[in-house]
């Protein structure tokens, strides 16, 4: 039986937060590994140790395996969780790990290989009897053959990378005349972000649910099933809503798939938590997607539910002690969801992005029924270089109905400010009748979401522009000595401008009739305002309202979403990088990883420039207008700023 006192926590954020907690909770020693972006991070604070180990390039720190492997032998740590992302599932880093006498807490290698590889494991599947989806995992992989096994499956075909996931080496085709460039293309895809552009065919299953199933084993061949969890809500590949246990799911279909992911498990020899995904097809049938060998994000739904700390198993199990409890014994109570809280602007096709952490508050501490987990601190700055998850915000119920209406309270109740997140998209997600009445499927966002009004930008109320205003205003040291004026401001909100004004009612000198653009919008009177709140009547309701005043930008939280109000009415006349000014700034913070013109080189509006990669996406950088490349102010491997001007078009000479 292994034995362990020091816990090292090769990741960060907030997973890395969730599992310092437990190991702290249990009387274990926790070390936290850390970035030269995350110096002072949560999870860097939150360690009883934290070692730096390198730039804030993950391939030069957090995918470091020396550097870890250094790290725990200098903290005198004898055990290391990986938490999931980097190294979770990399079986070379769990060798390290076994090679230099430190416990790694989670799988065998074997398993960890065997599930790695999407064809390999679905060999495996069928050899164990666990229903897959028809299609061809074999070894030639010859352009060749794979077109003909694309005609004998038929279409609609999806095609995987073997390696990776998140998407990626993933298409969907529907004329089978264009197999061979989506083959082509996804081969590519998959070299180039996993090394192997090794590639599995199946039959595509069209709008199915996602449903996965969370199982355990333990050293003495002990398995349980953890219920399931429905992932259907996704974008991109990537799941946007979790809960547990599936609206879709009835007792005898839970037990069936709880069945075959123990099946997946014992098929080799699996020890420590993972998890079998499944599509569940609209009849009933379901069909292995793949095992991911590790601690998955949507954890904590499982765990409200089963009333178990998961990373507590994860760490009794890698000590050699058997499971805590039987199935028969495993309790299913009330309903819980989770929603992933981004640093991204859904109105601009969910671009990622970066900036300051200037207020933070989610109101998650305190309720049995309400869960926070983040890696959020104010002060601390949204980077360029990783996953732009921020937060989950996770709530329970006694049923689905319960754990909808607390969540939507939650997020809307939730404050970030000095940087764009998918708050209101998130809301109107789980607000959406299709999701209320439990129906959504893979195509939720496809078929019922294209044109919702999170995905366009917002546009303030009038309670907020006055508020706003308001809270400006308050900041001027004439307010107290000419309360009968007027006060004015230009707003510049998402785009758009906003003219408003304040004039004082009669001898009250704290109540105001509140104009835009020339229209009357209502009348605010102010309560009190203190540090970064402010408290007012608009309309004879009283509210309260977050905000931080930083340079000409007010920053306000609002139920209807986190803000940001920049005060024009003392700027230039016109904007530098107006639409069509051939000044073609950064998105935000990242690095240039390819120049596709040159000074002097004719191009057209839409004509890619240059390629830029943050947060674990590329960006392309598109001219604005035709004309000619005037000044180019970067090259591959710079390291650019948010709004920087990085290239500049002239008009075409004649």
């Amino acid at each position: 039986m292994a034995s362990f006192e020091k816990i090292l926590v090769a990741n960060r954020g907030e997973i890395a937060v969730r599992v310092i907690k437990t190991a702290k909770r249990l009387g274990y020693r926790t070390v936290a590994v850390y970035s030269e972006a995350d110096s002072q991070a949560l999870h860097t604070i939150s360690a009883d140790q934290s070692v730096l180990i390198g730039p804030a390039a993950v391939g030069e720190s957090y995918l470091s395996i020396e550097k870890i492997i250094a790290a725990a032998k200098l903290t005198g740590a004898d055990a290391i969780h990986p938490g999931y992302g980097f190294l979770s599932e990399n079986a070379a880093f769990a060798q390290a790990c076994h090679d230099n006498n430190i416990v790694f807490i989670g799988p065998s290698i074997e398993a960890i290989e065997l599930m790695g590889s999407k064809r390999q494991s679905k060999i495996a599947m069928i050899a164990a009897g666990v229903p897959c989806v028809p299609g061809y995992e074999g070894d030639d992989q010859s352009t060749e053959n794979l077109i003909q096994q694309a005609r004998n499956i038929g279409t609609p075909l999806m095609i995987k990378a073997s390696a990776g996931g998140g998407g990626r080496g993933m298409r969907l085709v529907h004329d089978i005349n264009e197999v061979e460039s989506q083959l082509a293309s996804a081969k590519s895809e998959a070299t180039n972000a996993f090394g192997s552009g090794e590639l599995i065919l199946e039959k595509a299953v069209i709008s199915p649910r996602h449903v996965e199933i969370q199982v355990f084993g333990d050293q003495q061949g002990n398995y349980v099933y953890l219920w399931e969890r429905d992932c259907s809500i996704q974008r991109r590949h990537q799941k946007v809503v979790e809960e547990a246990p599936s609206p879709a799911v009835s007792p005898a279909l839970r037990q069936r798939m709880g069945e075959a992911a123990v099946q997946a498990a014992a098929a080799c020899q699996y020890t420590g938590a993972g998890t079998v995904e499944f599509l569940l097809a609209s009849n009933g049938e379901f069909y292995f997607l793949e095992m991911n060998t590790r601690l998955q994000v949507e954890h904590p739904v499982t765990e409200l539910i089963t009333h178990q700390d998961l990373v507590e198993w994860q760490i009794n199990v890698a000590q050699g002690k058997p499971l805590p409890i039987e199935q028969a014994k495993l309790p299913l109570d009330g309903h819980a969801i989770e929603v992933r809280l981004y640093a991204e602007d859904p109105s601009n096709g969910f671009m990622p992005q970066t900036g300051p952490v200037l207020h933070w508050n989610s109101p998650g501490h305190g309720y049995r029924d309400i869960r926070v987990d983040h890696g959020i601190v104010e002060g601390c700055s949204v980077s360029p270089f990783y996953d732009p998850m921020l937060a989950k915000l996770i709530t329970w119920g006694k049923d689905r109905d319960d754990a909808i209406r607390k969540l939507k309270r939650l997020i809307e109740d939730t404050e970030l400010l000095g940087v764009k997140t998918n708050k209101t998209f998130l809301a109107n997600v789980i607000n959406h009748p299709v999701f209320r009445e439990g129906e959504a499927t893979t195509y939720f966002i496809q078929d019922h979401f294209q044109t919702d009004p999170s995905l366009e930008p917002g546009i303030p109320n009038s309670k907020l522009l006055a508020a706003a205003t308001l809270a400006q205003e308050h900041q001027a040291s004439a307010w107290h000595s000419s309360h009968n004026m007027k006060r004015s401001i230009t707003w510049e909100v998402n785009g758009q401008k906003y003219l408003t004004v304040l004039e004082p009612c009669g001898f009250d000198h704290q109540q105001y009739q509140a104009y835009c653009n020339g229209a009357p919008i209502g009348t605010i009177k102010l309560i009190t305002r203190s540090g970064k709140e402010i408290s007012y009547l608009f309309e004879g309701v009283r509210y309260n309202n977050r905000f931080i005043l930083k340079q000409n930008t007010l920053y306000i939280a609002d139920s209807s979403g986190d803000w940001a109000f920049e005060n024009l009415t003392h700027a230039p006349a016109a904007s530098l990088t107006v639409a069509g000014s051939g000044k073609i700034p950064a998105p935000m913070d990242g690095a240039i990883v390819n120049v596709q013109c040159e000074v002097g080189q004719s191009v057209n509006k839409g004509q890619t420039l240059a390629i830029m990669e943050a947060m674990k996406m590329e960006h392309q950088l598109k001219a604005d207008k035709d004309g000619m490349i005037e000044l180019l102010n970067i090259k591959p491997g710079d390291q650019v700023k948010g709004k920087q001007i990085l290239i500049e078009i002239s008009a075409n000479s004649e």
